[in-house]
Formats: structure tokens, C-alpha cells, sequence
């Protein structure tokens, strides 16, 4: 065998997978490179402060509520032929925007491009599942994750360089453009390069279309797994507004330097991954989890008492860390969907909890009046109670079927 044939095994390189990461990178890279610029674009079209916010907020619901819709189409026409879906809307999307450069077309617009993450992620998991074997989950996973950072990483820098060329709203409607390019070519990659799903070739499979009726199939163990990361990522989005506030206000760094921590946790991130991925493979997902909600956990608390810039690196690490295990529990979720459903399962999985966590942000900034260190303590607090809930309840398959 070539070391070129272990290093793609080893690292969970099937077809599929690998088109689907070429995907996400051309896709992705026309989403953050426009996207990123979008709030300053509404601003020149005269939509105000009040679009901006109308945009972040349609951004955070829609993430929510299209993750279900996305795993139901996974189900029922396949991962190849959702992934077209998917990438169709996008692109309806880029077209509303490039053709109406007036505000309101760009919120419509935004509708269906905005978070094509959140909805294609049910079929790009249901497709790493299906091509891999058990062994190899957590690997592709983590791949995905892995890769899903390098157009969020280039795409702004990108979108950057087009606005500083030709101008604020020629440069974006560009970046546009090329975005539309850009998942055209996804398209035709999809298309040709995809091998079907065996048994889907000309007909469609089942599909749950009730979210509740889906989450009654919903395990005991997933259920656990459930509870406990609504509670984490209370942990995560009660403080998460504020992060930049403390460290500019608080802790008195410069925004230079804070951009160099957000560096250091997206590099700590991806450092962890493929280690991490190879160890989870090997035996029980659970531990891997569980160091994760304690990541999650100690952030807000590191950070209550991190005022000067060495500090904050550390803090940061810390943050990165809480990707440690993030691919291990996506995983986790698909090893414990039922077969058949398991993209439909995701997809129920994701709304319940986001629309659930929703409400952290509201409570975190009702936190932060009374005081940043109530907020974090708070944080701290609901991150205690998920990881322990975890720790006791909390299977993998390796135990559920012990």
C-alpha cells in the first residue's frame, strides 16, 4: 500500500468525503467573503442599524430552524440530491443580491444563502456515516471541521481585498459574484463526482416531516446527550456577546490584540483535531465529550479572572480546546440516531437545541447588567450541572451496548 493510500485512509479520505470538504471550501469561501461584509453593505444601501440587527437576528433563528428541514431532505432524497437542494437556494440567494442592490432584496436574498452551514450539515454528516466505517466517524467529522475553518480564515481576507480595489458596494456585489461562481463549479463537482447512495437511484426514501414526531424516536442515551449540551451551550452563549467587551473594556487590550486571541483559539483548534479524532476512534466516544463540556466549562471562569493579555492567551487555549471533543459528540449523535433516520434525527437534534439556547442571549445580557462576574459565574454554573448530568448519564455505543 502507497503512503499516500494510508495517509487518505488513515485520515478517513473517502470520495465522497473528499468532495464534499472541496464543496464546503468553494461554498464556504463564497459565503464568508461576502457574507462578512454584509452588515456594512445594508448600512450603504440605507438599511440602517435596524437591518443589521434584523440580519444577525435571521441568521441565529434560521440556523436553528433549517437544520431539521435540511436532515428531512437528506432522508427523503438522498445526500447527493439534497446537497443539489442546498446549493441551488444558495445560489438564488447570490442572484437576488447581485441583480437588486437595494436593502430589503438583501435580507430576502440573505434568507436563502445565510446559513447553507446550518442546513447542509444534517446531509454532510448522514453522507460521512454512511461512506465510513464506525472507526473512521469521528475522523471524517473532524476533517469536516477541520476544513469548514479555511474559507473562514480566507474568505474575509478576500472579500477584503475586493472592497479595498473597487469600492465598498462594487466590491461586494463581486464577492457575490464570484460566490455564485464558486457553488456553480460546487454544483457541477457534486453532480460528477458524488457516487449515489445505494438505494436511492431513482427513488425517493422516507423522510420524517414532524420535528416532534422525529425527536419520539429519539434514544434515552440521545436524549442524555441532549439535556447536556442545551446546558453547555448556556455555558457558551450566556457570556459569548460580552467576550470582546471584557477583554477591551476590562482587561485593557488592544483590538489588534484581541484579534491575535481569537488566532490562537482557532489554531489551538485545529491542532487538536486529527489527534483527537484518531484517539476517539480507537474506543469510547464518552470520555472525549465529557473533557470537552469541561472546556466549555472552565472558559467563562478563566476569563472572570484573566485582566492582562498573557492571561487571556491562556484563556483562549482554553476556548480552543472546547472543540477537543466537538467532532466526537457530532459523531456521537449520528452513532446513536436510528438507521434510516439518522440525518432527520441531526436535523431535530440541532433545532431543539438552538432554539432552546436562543433565550441564553437574552438572559446573558439581563447577567451582564447586574455585573460581568455574575455573568460568568452563571455561565459557569450551567456548565457544571450539563457536564455532571453527562458524566453519569451519558452512554456511547460502546456502553449502550455492553
Amino acid at each position: 500500500m502507497s503512503a499516500f493510500r494510508k495517509i487518505t485512509e488513515f485520515l478517513g479520505l473517502e470520495r465522497n468525503v473528499v468532495v464534499v470538504l472541496a464543496m464546503m471550501i468553494l461554498v464556504g469561501m463564497g459565503e464568508k467573503m461576502a457574507e462578512r461584509f454584509l452588515p456594512v453593505y445594508l448600512m450603504l444601501l440605507g438599511g440602517g442599524a435596524l437591518s443589521v440587527g434584523l440580519l444577525n437576528g435571521l441568521d441565529n433563528l434560521l440556523s436553528a430552524l433549517y437544520a431539521f428541514p435540511g436532515g428531512y431532505l437528506s432522508d427523503r432524497l438522498g445526500y447527493k440530491r439534497a446537497l443539489v437542494v442546498f446549493n441551488l437556494l444558495a445560489m438564488a440567494g447570490y442572484t437576488i443580491v447581485i441583480l437588486f442592490p437595494v436593502w430589503q432584496a438583501v435580507i430576502l436574498g440573505a434568507v436563502f444563502f445565510v446559513s447553507w452551514s446550518a442546513i447542509s450539515l444534517p446531509a454532510s454528516m448522514d453522507l460521512i456515516s454512511k461512506v465510513l466505517p464506525l472507526t473512521k466517524r469521528t475522523m471524517g467529522v473532524s476533517m469536516h471541521s477541520l476544513i469548514r475553518r479555511v474559507p473562514m480564515a480566507l474568505g474575509p481576507v478576500v472579500g477584503g481585498v475586493l472592497i479595498e480595489r473597487y469600492g465598498t458596494g462594487a466590491g461586494i456585489r463581486l464577492a457575490f459574484v464570484a460566490a455564485f461562481g464558486m457553488a456553480a463549479l460546487s454544483l457541477v463537482m457534486q453532480q460528477v463526482l458524488i457516487r449515489e447512495e445505494r438505494g436511492t437511484k431513482g427513488k425517493a426514501n422516507g423522510g420524517e416531516k414532524n420535528p416532534v414526531r422525529m425527536l419520539r424516536h429519539m434514544s434515552p442515551s440521545l436524549r442524555n446527550l441532549l439535556l447536556s449540551d442545551i446546558l453547555i451551550r448556556f455555558c457558551e452563549q450566556i457570556p459569548y456577546a460580552f467576550v470582546v467587551i471584557w477583554c477591551l473594556e476590562h482587561a485593557r487590550v488592544s483590538p489588534v490584540q484581541f484579534g491575535i486571541l481569537s488566532s490562537v483559539e482557532m489554531v489551538t483548534a485545529m491542532l487538536i483535531y486529527i489527534p483527537v479524532a484518531c484517539l476517539a476512534d480507537r474506543g469510547s466516544k464518552k470520555p472525549f465529550v465529557i473533557m470537552t463540556f469541561v472546556f466549555f466549562t472552565f472558559f467563562p471562569l478563566a476569563l472572570l479572572f484573566s485582566r492582562s493579555f498573557p492571561f487571556l492567551i491562556l484563556a483562549f487555549v482554553l476556548r480552543g480546546l472546547k472543540e477537543f471533543g466537538e467532532p466526537t459528540r457530532k459523531a456521537l449523535i449520528m452513532d446513536l440516531a436510528p438507521d434510516g433516520k439518522k440525518a432527520g434525527m441531526f436535523g431535530a437534534y440541532y433545532l431543539a437545541r438552538d432554539l432552546v439556547v436562543s433565550f441564553a442571549a437574552f438572559g446573558g445580557a439581563y447577567l451582564w447588567t447586574l455585573s460581568p462576574a455574575t455573568n460568568f459565574l452563571a455561565a459557569f454554573g450551567f456548565g457544571v450541572i450539563g457536564t455532571v448530568i453527562f458524566a453519569f448519564y451519558g452512554k456511547d455505543l460502546g456502553k449502550a451496548g455492553s
